[in-house]
């Protein structure tokens, strides 16, 4: 399956407009953003956990890469509340679920298949202080990838000439960029080469975002 598959081109999904397609496991739906693949597969998806529902146990052959949006996402490593970002690298395993249900933005199959640093970090509390009306935070970076997270007050600019590519998710309120209105859990991909100026909303905005990542966009090694 390929889906939103071409990195050249600028890529614009309001998820929330999308019905929910159900995954091999009951109770558990996907909304699909990218792909390259059948079930394993270089992707990019918002995913939502029924309550009680619960994935069996797998390894993370290629990486996995998710924040939690809504809810408490819970594996045997703990619980993770809305508002928390996790990267599990190559060759961590677990066995995923949420007893109260939630809904996580995961990528899988786009690390470095030597990167083996695992962590979570609440993204609120990693915050800098304002600038421009801008709150910045860096969750991660490497040679390869820049990733952050941003509050932004009404009316405030956020922008990027980052080389690589630019992506990023509305968590909430909006931004208005390139002629289109982003808002709760849009998502927009950039091409290597193409700036990003957006502003936000009455409402300010909440803004997680990647760059410099797409020229590492492979398929997964099955």
């Amino acid at each position: 399956m390929e889906l939103n598959s071409d990195f050249s081109s600028r890529v614009v999904v309001h998820s929330d407009q999308l019905e929910w397609q159900a995954s091999p496991m009951k109770g558990v739906d996907r909304r699909m953003l990218d792909r390259i693949g059948g079930e394993v597969a270089r992707a990019t998806t918002i995913v939502r956990y029924a309550p009680g529902s619960k994935f069996s146990a797998h390894t993370h052959t290629g990486g996995e890469e998710f924040i939690v949006l809504d809810g408490v996402f819970q594996d045997e490593h703990g619980d993770f509340p809305a508002g928390t970002y996790v990267r599990n690298p190559p060759t961590t395993e677990h066995t995923p679920g949420s007893e109260p249900g939630c809904t996580i933005f995961v990528k899988l199959w786009q690390f470095d298949m030597e990167d083996r640093t695992q962590f979570r970090k609440n993204m609120a509390e990693e915050l800098a202080s304002p600038v421009n009306g801008v709150a910045t935070a860096t969750l991660h970076q490497d040679d390869r990838e820049v990733v952050t997270y941003s509050h932004l007050d009404p009316a405030a600019m956020l922008t990027s000439g980052a080389s690589g590519g630019i992506e990023l998710l509305v968590i909430d309120g909006s931004i208005t960029t390139g002629g289109d209105v982003l808002g709760k859990n849009a998502w927009l991909r950039l091409p290597e080469g193409e700036r990003l100026s957006a502003i936000a909303g009455p409402e300010g905005a909440k803004v997680w975002m990647k760059t410099g990542h797409l020229p590492f966009a492979q398929p997964p090694a099955v």
